[in-house]
């Protein structure tokens, strides 16, 4: 570790370098960017100068990694739950109309509605827990355990209900990946590699891929028959809808949405494997800072400098400077620290006060709240829903099966370059986010329209295509910026609640759907793509000087 003094009159740190040669370090009395910077805020600004040093070392691209996982199985099953549906469907014996609606005056949410209301919990926690004592190091591990324990068992029910119920396990724990992982990445990359928040996204299209590609291998091959169809050529029924000794739909015929659920828990518990014993996450050392914890915010830089090959020039000498000079006592809410729980709590919930401190920064979080709940308003019908609109849809031309779960993975795989195009928006000084987003949901919500008016094999692929790719490239801009708009206090919290009123709208919607989807296929298109231009018109609202900005 550099050996650090003050030089009074010169105003700076002076340290000692490898060769033994002092060298200045950090001038805190003479740097204009400190300028008008509470105490928070000028640490903040040597600890993104700290990390900006180590440059996308080793430690940030470990992190960039593993986060990219937490997106990853976000979608993987997001994707899964649409692709098993007509299967297990089939196998079950439940009606499309009949999952949302209630049986014994209690209300039955399907495979995709009981996911998202474990989301809910899950992203409302993930916030809470990214501001309190518990730090962002328990929820980035446990979410992912929770998803991949139950997720092993999810193939195994033989009845609908043991299905719902562990599908909202499996949602508990994926619901808090994206604000959790997002704010990870964020806080520890450099600020000129911040374009890498966007094309963190890209995992989400490959999470797609990797679950169609299992899918097309396994639920075809696997189904009841000859891809669902007995050898009269119609759909094989539930076994209990059918007399006894007729040919149906049994469990033993239909193990190929189990093989692919089974397959996804085991790739969850992997991740969980590389997350908790491979690599030991850091907290922030910006969350360490607002809690008052400097000593522990120095060791977790000096840690992080050490895995990169690096020598951390940050000491609690500099950190003391700025407090001497500030007249300040401490950063964050240290005076808590020896408060009771309660009191705890009570100074918790007092930060969410930050999202509504002045007139622009309620403005900005009321509209991203808006544009998070229509986002996944728009995309949940569109995961849920257009695979088995897809399927309807070449049916009707006389598609088959085994061919449509191969255009699902031509269709998803087209995701990944609308992440790398929401990458490059970042580029693009001032407008870039914003303008991106704007134009990327337009197109997204114009491909729904265009789709529910065509049905060829070509135009239903070609449209399909379109939808994903500027759905890919709208979220992946819209999950970079959100935690740099908040500052590092209640970034988690910000991103964390945002996802909350998502997920909320992530179960109406689909439901909302489903009843339209039995009347008209064509139907929860028009509904999906009506909420992706509600986001076109909120974003176009967002106030410009959040877009982009540095970040504290």
């Amino acid at each position: 570790m550099a050996a650090l003094k003050e030089n009074g009159s010169a105003g700076f740190l002076l340290g000692e370098s490898p060769d033994g040669k002092t060298t200045q370090v950090h001038d805190i009395n003479n740097d204009p960017e400190m300028e008008g910077l509470s105490l928070y805020e000028k640490k903040a600004l040597l600890v993104n100068r700290e990390l900006d040093s180590h440059g996308m070392g080793k430690y940030q691209w470990y992190i960039f990694i593993l986060c990219g996982m937490g997106y990853m199985i976000d979608l993987l099953y997001a994707q899964a739950f649409g692709l098993v549906e007509p299967a297990m469907k089939q196998e079950l014996g439940f009606s499309s109309e009949r999952q949302y609606q209630a049986s014994s005056g209690t209300l039955v949410l399907n495979a995709y509605a009981a996911p998202a209301s474990g989301n809910i919990f899950s992203s409302f926690n993930a916030g809470l827990c990214a501001g309190r004592g518990t730090g962002r190091q328990y929820a980035f591990n446990l979410t992912v355990l929770i998803a991949s324990v139950f997720g092993l068992c999810l193939g195994a029910p033989s009845n609908y209900n043991g299905i719902l119920v562990l599908t909202a396990f499996v949602g508990f724990g994926v619901g808090g990946n994206i604000p959790i992982d997002t704010t990870i990445t964020l806080e520890f990359l450099p600020q000129n590699r911040r374009f890498l928040l966007a094309l963190l996204s890209i995992f989400q299209p490959i999470g797609v891929v990797i679950s169609s590609g299992i899918a097309y291998g396994l639920v075809p091959k696997y189904a009841c028959g000859v891809g669902g169809l007995g050898k009269d050529g119609k759909e094989l029924e539930a076994c209990f809808k059918v007399p006894a000794g007729q040919p149906c739909c049994d469990k033993a015929s239909n193990m190929g949405w189990r093989y692919l659920l089974f397959t996804l828990g085991g790739i969850c518990l992997c991740v969980f494997f590389l997350r908790f014993v491979i690599f030991r996450f850091q907290e922030s050392p910006k969350y360490l800072l607002y809690r008052g914890k400097d000593a522990k915010a120095v060791e977790v830089l000096h840690n992080v400098a050490k895995f990169n090959g690096r020598q951390s020039t940050i000491t609690m000498e500099v950190f003391a400077a700025l407090t001497d000079e500030d007249s300040s006592v401490a950063s964050g809410d240290e005076q808590t620290q020896k408060k009771s729980y309660r009191d705890h709590i009570k100074v918790e919930l007092a930060r969410y006060k930050i999202l509504f401190s002045n007139p622009t920064m309620t403005r900005l979080t009321i509209l991203v709240w808006i544009t998070y709940m229509f986002d996944y308003w728009g995309f949940s019908i569109a995961g849920s829903l257009l695979p088995q609109i897809l399927l309807t849809k070449n049916h009707e031309i006389k598609v088959s099966t085994a061919e449509t779960y191969r255009n699902y993975v031509i269709i998803y795989i087209c995701g990944i370059p609308g992440v790398m195009l929401g990458a490059l928006m970042y580029g693009v000084p001032l407008v870039g986010r914003q303008l991106g987003m704007i134009i990327s949901s337009a197109l997204m919500g114009i491909s729904l329209f265009i789709f529910a008016t065509i049905n060829t094999e070509a135009s239903n692929v070609g449209i399909n295509i379109m939808e994903y790719f500027f759905q890919s490239m709208f979220n992946a801009i819209l999950y970079g910026w959100t935690p740099e708009a908040y500052p590092a206090p209640i970034r988690g919290t910000a991103c964390g609640v945002a996802s909350f009123w998502g997920r909320l709208f992530s179960i109406v919607s689909p439901l909302i759907g489903t009843h339209l989807l039995a009347k008209s296929t064509n139907g929860p298109l028009y509904l999906a793509g009506a909420g992706v231009f509600v986001c076109t018109v909120c974003i176009s609202l967002m106030p410009r000087r959040y877009m982009g900005a540095k970040s504290y």
